[in-house]
């Protein structure tokens, strides 16, 4: 019940408030400054004055503001731009957090584009109608003060006249008193003659003509003093006073509409600046750092594997005069990513050194440095980017042939354009000489040709680095590692020659120099046709100019497994055997993680035969 009291009393009292603000609005709507302020002229010029004087101040307001807006916003624009990324740091755009930064960017450089707008609005039309209200108000205003002032100077003129006119009758009437006291004194003194009487009256006479005159002056100059003064006051002073007031109004809803104007420019990009913010929560969420992270290995990975656990030198069992060949051959090369594994331990000393450095083996690695040397890019690298760990060398393959692709398409445009050109001059002479376009033709097509020759050569670039490696990566070359300061090399037999690696006239060396396939390890690569000792034909090769050499004695793996080729694998490459799809083989040795495994198969010949297969060809199936 009390809430239902006190629910109607806030009604009845919210009703009355809105009855009152009626019948103000009403009151107020009748009143004007003409009949409430008619005798504040003075105070009502001054008041004018300081609207259009508050005027001035907010149109000083919006200019300051539009420098603000327009120094964020330049500094916004400098700041994108200095945060632009370089050149040289495109190669992180495929990164999320880059993109994103990226997209961020953008979306502030959008920030300041609206911040811009709002600028130009602010000036274009809020400043630019105030300044003109603001003119247009001082010069209605001085018209009316000085209507104002020229309606006071005629109203003050006719009382001034009034004034005069009244003072006249005034001593106009004394005179007729004092000339008729006069004439009686003069009617009733017995000693004056006729005559003198008689002027005496003819002297009242004309003052109380005068009098007369006077007071119908006066009277006359009343009356249109009133009529003046009425017409002042009821209808020449308020028609003054109400265009003030409609002046002071029409100020003061300028003023109305100019704030609410600015705040309506603001509020026209509130939904842009709104979509710039989406757009920034957008690319603040499109971060992933697990695509990151996987595009930073896919980046960087080279597809090699760790180098393996060291093995231990024990002194006890080595030949003293090996031990210390053998300590420094380790100081020496134990920088060298060498992969793996050992099949032989015990060494021997042997006579002779191949003469690698003979005339023609000279001339084949000078040959082949030459080769090498015409084959490097702008930056340093291989044209077949074999210099390159698999996966990058894959990477920058496809780049080139995208890059080599986009060029073809692009040349294909400008000459089917020339052609184009070419066939409406020959329609039409005079239009133009055809023969100005032929030798353009001609140079296209050449442009064109050498393109296509270089993508077709580094699409052959990729199908090879794409291949299982069988014969761009030897399983010879990448099995090369030390041991006790050793390079061993695997032949197909389970053979291995052990050079010693302390100089720099050994047969690897110069090898890898004339080697047509690439090494992942230096580079170059190692070829049995170019390599004295190794291979077949290496029994051969020792007994010409033979020098100091060690080699290795063999001992026969056990099988650590079996496995069954799922394809059919032709031996290409030093050091591998073939397999036919099917055939079961024992595995020796597993994958040390560069693509191979090593198996045996055992025939009737020499009882077992051995090499390197491809590991993604077999099946294999490992003992417990």
């Amino acid at each position: 019940m009390l809430a239902l009291l006190a629910s109607g009393s806030s009604r009845s009292s919210s009703n009355n408030k809105l009855a009152e603000s009626e019948n103000s609005a009403q009151n107020s709507n009748n009143m004007s400054w003409g009949t409430e302020l008619w005798d504040q002229n003075e105070n009502l010029a001054i008041h004018t004055n300081r609207g259009i004087d508050a005027l001035d101040k907010f149109a000083n307001f919006l200019r300051d503001r539009v420098a603000i807006e327009t120094e964020y916003a330049g500094k916004l624009r400098r700041l994108v731009k200095n945060y632009q990324p370089k050149k040289k740091e495109e190669e992180d755009n495929e990164f999320t957090s880059v993109q994103a930064f990226r997209n961020l960017l953008k979306e502030v450089g959008d920030l300041a584009g609206q911040r811009e707008v709002v600028s130009e609005s602010l000036q274009l039309q809020i400043i630019a109608g105030v300044t003109l209200l603001s003119k247009t108000l001082r010069e209605d205003r001085k018209k009316c003060l000085s209507d104002g002032a020229t309606l006071q100077q005629n109203l003050t003129t006719q009382l001034s006249s009034l004034d005069r006119a009244k003072r006249n009758y005034e001593k106009a009437y004394r005179d007729s008193e004092k000339a008729v006291d006069s004439y009686k004194r003069a009617d009733m003194d017995l000693n004056l003659s006729r005559a003198e009487v008689e002027r005496y009256k003819n002297v009242m006479t004309s003052k109380i003509q005068q009098s007369d005159d006077a007071k119908n002056e006066y009277a006359n100059q009343l009356q249109k003093t009133n009529n003046l003064q009425q017409q002042h006051y009821s209808m020449l002073l308020p028609s003054v006073l109400n265009r003030l007031q409609e002046l002071d109004e029409k100020r003061t809803r300028g003023f109305r509409e100019f704030i609410v104007g600015a705040a309506d420019v603001e509020s026209s990009v509130a939904p842009i600046i709104a979509r710039c913010m989406e757009g920034i929560v957008k690319a603040g969420e499109s971060i992933n750092e697990k695509e990151d992270t996987f595009k930073v290995i896919e980046r960087y990975q080279s597809g090699f594997t760790p180098p393996r656990d060291i093995p231990f030198e024990d002194l006890s069992k080595c030949d003293p005069d090996s031990v210390q060949e053998s300590h420094y051959s380790n100081s020496t090369s134990n920088h060298l990513t060498i992969r793996g594994t050992m099949s032989a331990n015990k060494l021997k000393k042997r006579v002779g050194i191949f003469n690698i450095f003979g005339s023609n083996k000279q001339r084949q690695i000078i040959e082949a440095c030459i080769t090498m040397k015409n084959s490097l890019t702008a930056d340093g690298q291989k044209e077949d980017f074999s210099d390159l760990p698999p996966n990058q060398r894959r990477k920058k393959l496809q780049a080139k042939i995208a890059e080599l692709t986009q060029n073809i398409a692009q040349e294909t445009k400008a000459r089917d354009g020339l052609m184009k050109m070419k066939i409406v001059y020959e329609a039409n002479s005079s239009l133009g000489n055809p023969m100005t376009v032929e030798g353009q033709l001609n140079e296209s097509e050449h442009k064109l040709e050498k393109l296509k020759v270089d993508l077709k050569k580094y699409q052959g670039f990729l199908e090879k680095a794409s291949q299982v490696p069988t014969a761009t990566s030897s399983p010879q070359a990448s099995r090369n590692q030390l041991q006790n300061g050793h390079r061993t090399s695997r032949h197909s037999n389970g053979s291995a020659d052990d050079h010693h690696d302390d100089g720099d006239d050994q047969p690897d060396d110069a090898g890898s120099l004339s080697s047509s396939s690439a090494s992942p390890e230096s580079g170059l690569g190692t070829s049995h046709t170019s390599l004295p000792g190794s291979g077949q034909g290496s029994a051969n090769e020792n007994a010409i100019g033979e020098d100091t050499y060690y080699e290795t004695e063999v001992e026969t793996l056990n099988p650590v497994g079996k496995c069954r080729a799922l394809y059919p694998f032709e031996a290409s490459s030093e050091g591998s055997i073939p397999m036919s799809e099917g055939e079961e083989l024992q595995v020796i040795e597993i994958d040390q993680g560069d693509g191979w495994t090593r198996v045996r198969r055992e025939n009737n010949s020499n009882g077992w035969d051995e090499g390197f297969v491809p590991t993604s060809y077999i099946e294999c199936t490992l003992y417990a």
